[in-house]
This record gives C-alpha cells, sequence and structure tokens, in this order.
C-alpha cells in the first residue's frame, strides 16, 4: 500500500539542516529575571540554577508579577470558576468579561469591545467574518492578519512597509487595471476600463496594519494610512498588539494620534503590556454585534477564562492609573543610549528595540554570547526577516532596575567583541 501519511521525522531534519529549528524553553516564572532549563522533550524541566535577565518578553508594563493583577485573577477564579465553561453565546459571558470589555472600551475611545479567547483568533475572526473582496495589507503584518486573509479567501494586496504612497498607488491601480481584476468587455458597448472601474466600485475593500511592529519596532503613519483609505472609501483595521496599554492613557497609536473616529476596527492582545491572555476587537455597536454573529473563532470557542479577563482587566486600569508607562519609556531611553554609545545601530520608534546585526549566523553567535552572559534576548534571522537583516530583539520592562539595565548594556559589549560584531 501506498504510504500517504506524513515523514515528520524529514520535514524536522531539513529545519535542522537549515537551521530554522525552534525548541521550547520552559521558565520558573514571568518577570525581569527568570530560571530556564532546555526542552526535555515529554519530561519534567530541569532548570538552571542561576535566574538570568530576560529582555525578550513582551511583558512590557512588567504586571505579569503585580500583586494586583494576581489578586484580581484569583478573585475571579473563586466568585466565578477557573473556566467559562462554555461558549459566551451559551453560559460562558460572565460580568468579568462585560467589566473587562467596558475598560477596553473607554480605554480604546470606543463605543463597544468584545473579548476573544487569543490576539490571533481576534485577528483572523474578523477578517474572515468581514469576508472583504480586498485587504490591503502591510508588507510586515503579523502572520495572523495574513491567516485571517486566507480564511476570507480574499485578495490580498501587500504595499510596502508603513508607506502609504505606495498603498495609494496600489488601490489606483487596483481600480484602473483591467488585469488587476480579470477584465471582459461589456455587453453594452462600455470599455473593459469602464468595466474593470465599475468592479472594482463594488469591491469591498479592507486597509490592515500592525501599529507596532514586531520585529522593527517601527510605528506605522496611521493618520496617512487613514487619510488614503477614506480617499478609497476603504474600512481602515489597526492592530495594536504591541501598542495596547503603553501609549496615552494605557491605549495605543489610535489614542496618540487621535484616530479613533477614523480607525473602524481596532485591534490588540490582552497577553503583552496587558500581561493576561486573550485578544479584543473595538469599534461600533454594529461591530460588535456583527462578530457575535459571525465571527467563527468567538462563536465556536469557549469564553475566555475568566481569572485571565479579570487580569486583563486589572492591567488596563493600572496601565492607565499608575506610573509603569512613564518607567517603561524611561527605561526604553536608557537601554537605546546604553547600546548605541557603546557601538551598535539600534532601530525602531518604540519599546521594541532591535539591535541590528545583519548577517544570522552572528545575530545567533552573539544571542549565544548574551546567554552565557546570562542576558535572554534571540536572534530574529530569516525567514522572519529578510536576508541580510538579522538582529536581536530587546524588550525592556517598566520593571527593570537601572543596575539591570547596565548589566544588559555591559553584557552586549562583552559579548559584542568576543563574537567581532562592532
Amino acid at each position: 500500500m501506498r504510504e500517504r501519511g506524513f515523514d515528520l521525522d524529514a520535514r524536522l531534519r531539513r529545519r535542522r539542516g537549515e537551521n530554522l529549528y525552534r525548541e521550547l524553553r520552559p521558565a520558573d516564572r514571568v518577570g525581569p529575571r527568570a530560571r530556564f532549563g532546555p526542552d526535555p522533550g515529554a519530561g519534567l524541566p530541569v532548570l538552571d540554577a542561576d535566574a538570568d535577565l530576560v529582555f525578550a518578553a513582551n511583558n512590557y508594563l512588567g504586571l505579569a508579577n503585580d500583586e494586583r493583577v494576581i489578586d484580581a485573577a484569583q478573585r475571579a477564579a473563586d466568585v466565578v470558576g477557573t473556566g467559562a465553561g462554555a461558549s459566551r453565546l451559551v453560559t460562558g459571558d460572565t460580568m468579568v468579561h462585560r467589566d473587562l470589555e467596558a475598560r477596553i472600551a473607554d480605554a480604546k475611545h470606543a463605543e463597544r469591545a468584545l473579548a476573544f479567547s487569543s490576539g490571533y483568533a481576534a485577528n483572523v475572526g474578523t477578517i474572515a467574518a468581514l469576508d472583504p473582496d480586498v485587504v490591503f495589507s502591510d508588507a510586515l503584518n503579523h502572520a495572523s492578519i495574513v491567516d485571517g486573509c486566507r480564511l476570507a479567501d480574499a485578495e490580498v494586496v501587500v504595499y510596502d512597509h508603513c508607506d502609504p504612497e505606495d498603498l495609494r498607488e496600489r488601490m489606483q491601480r487596483r481600480r484602473s487595471d483591467p488585469a488587476a481584476a480579470g477584465g471582459t468587455a461589456m455587453a453594452n458597448g462600455g470599455t473593459s476600463e469602464d468595466h474593470e472601474g465599475a468592479r472594482a466600485d463594488a469591491e469591498s475593500w479592507l486597509v490592515v496594519t500592525d501599529s507596532v511592529f514586531s520585529m522593527d519596532g517601527t510605528i506605522a503613519p496611521l493618520e496617512a494610512l487613514a487619510d488614503v483609505a477614506e480617499s478609497a472609501g476603504a474600512w481602515l483595521m489597526v492592530d495594536e498588539a504591541h501598542a495596547t496599554g503603553c501609549f496615552v492613557d494605557g491605549g495605543g497609536i489610535v489614542q496618540r494620534e487621535g484616530l479613533e473616529d477614523r480607525v473602524q476596527i481596532q485591534l490588540g492582545t490582552l497577553s503583552k503590556a496587558l500581561a493576561s491572555q486573550g485578544g479584543y476587537v473595538a469599534g461600533s455597536n454594529e461591530l460588535v454585534e456583527y462578530l457575535v454573529n459571525e465571527a467563527r473563532s468567538f462563536v465556536f470557542s469557549t469564553g475566555l477564562a475568566p481569572s485571565a479577563a479579570a487580569a486583563a482587566g486589572e492591567a488596563l486600569h493600572l496601565a492607565r492609573t499608575t506610573d509603569r508607562r512613564a518607567r517603561l519609556w524611561r527605561n526604553v531611553d536608557k537601554l537605546r543610549e546604553g547600546l548605541e554609545d557603546v557601538g551598535f545601530d539600534v532601530g525602531g520608534e518604540s519599546q521594541i528595540l532591535p539591535v541590528h546585526v545583519g548577517d544570522r549566523e552572528d545575530a545567533m553567535a552573539l544571542s549565544d554570547a548574551l546567554g552565557e552572559r546570562g542576558i535572554v534576548a534571540p536572534a530574529i534571522r530569516p525567514p522572519t526577516v529578510p536576508e541580510g537583516t538579522s538582529r536581536i530583539r530587546v524588550a525592556p520592562m517598566a520593571t527593570h532596575s537601572a543596575a539591570q539595565l547596565e548589566d544588559c548594556v555591559n553584557a552586549f559589549a562583552d559579548a559584542a567583541t568576543d563574537v567581532g560584531v562592532i
């Protein structure tokens, strides 16, 4: 009989041979310091004796260890239960979920918000439910946006990273180029170009972008993108995964730029600065009602665990009412300055600091050398980033001390000397 299964061992060997193999690294906690161990496979992990300094997490505000967030999660588990127990549309819609959504809507200056089981589920569920004819997507958008487009079976037009003029040109090309829509002659005597223009005008268009890009630390020019989207009658959807909680009043770049009335769909995660698990969509009442009915990743998923919803709600409150954001940005500035003083090229314009190395082998060697010095900071290499643009992704937290920032800079300097990258 012909073998119709899957040779997974061969696939894994190929990944190893291409230096693309990934392994889990179990840790004892989430915070500025943690003890790690090698991946034990099916066994129990054995962690290192010493704790490392973590500059790789998305726990930007350091709230995953905050007692107030932990207490909120524990209270929700005590009162509501450890799990929602069913889809939100059955019996899993609790007061904890509604409180979280009200807090998100307030922070995002939106009519309503809807919590999903993950940011990934929010992206794929929303794009697929909207079912646009065409999605105009930034070249560096997150994989969940890419997969959402696939599920929607939309035609995807990729525009250059953070380039509103390229977006405008591609929209114009879509409107005017007969080949873009596979034109045919019109029986009423109109030209093929007229027909194609009419077809393009009848299409639903969605522009999608991250606000803060996770590997580059760049920030999308949202106002310019909104201008282009509005000129074409398209909707704009912004994924604030790496911005939520970190900017103005605990909101994202949309709030910083005052664009709430021009961005139809605000989306993000609860698992980064908000120190929990899950995702959200914020927008009009009609948008939320539609997603409740049509987003399969919401309809057919058990509701977010009450403890996760409560933790995220408390974290958002703390992001808006404490000095955590100010502490984060002070640490970002100090770490950027220190790394640049050592001689590194540090990119980005957010709390994500890509330390550019270039060669993938050099980046991996530098990451390993940092690990030997007790610093966890991963090498980002192709295919995640283009060839020749490998880097170390550094992400400080609000809870890193001045001494820990100095230790990080010193480790970079020593490791770079050993590896020979500066």
